[in-house]
């Protein structure tokens, strides 16, 4: 399968917006609350320096990520992610390319490095994928994440070092 990626725009919202709140919905990854398209929108659809991406095949959207800079002012040499997946197209590699592409277009731009600051420790999926994209866990905040199944989880800060 070839996963093409491209930048997304507002007009583009409609096609992220399914993934958004099917993501959410599940409440086992992020740490949002279900909300309305619009203000997922606002939300999701990142505003510059940083930009928004869909994930294709054929067409179809498989996933969606966004990416800027973690904090702004003297924290801002340092990028973050957040990535999405149908959960119909999860295990064939969009994810996997979502990341790839992350760590690539952060280091184009200049961030010394990429830093996830609340990784669900239960999604051990997520979790294995950054590890072998050379990710470390450089935190861990105890209970952090209530999982509707597993209940209190922690939460993994991970960091990628873009300098080397």
């Amino acid at each position: 399968m070839t996963i093409e990626l491209r930048p997304a725009g507002r007009a583009d919202w409609p096609l992220i917006w399914p993934i958004f709140e099917q993501v959410v919905a599940a409440g086992d990854t992020y740490t949002y609350e279900p909300m309305a398209s619009d203000a997922a929108a606002e939300l999701w659809l990142a505003h510059p320096p940083g930009s928004t991406w869909l994930a294709e095949t054929d067409g179809q959207v498989l996933g969606t990520y966004k990416t800027g800079p973690n904090r702004l002012g003297p924290g801002r040499h340092v990028a973050t992610a957040s990535y999405m997946v149908t959960a119909a197209a999860r295990g064939r590699g969009v994810g996997r390319a979502m990341v790839e592409h992350s760590l690539t277009l952060s280091a184009e731009q200049g961030y010394r490095g990429l830093q996830f600051n609340a990784v669900a420790a239960s999604n051990l999926g997520a979790v294995k994928l950054y590890r072998g994209l050379g990710f470390d866990i450089v935190g861990r905040v105890p209970g952090a994440f209530r999982h509707p199944e597993q209940g209190y989880v922690d939460l993994l800060v991970m960091y990628a070092d873009l300098t080397g």
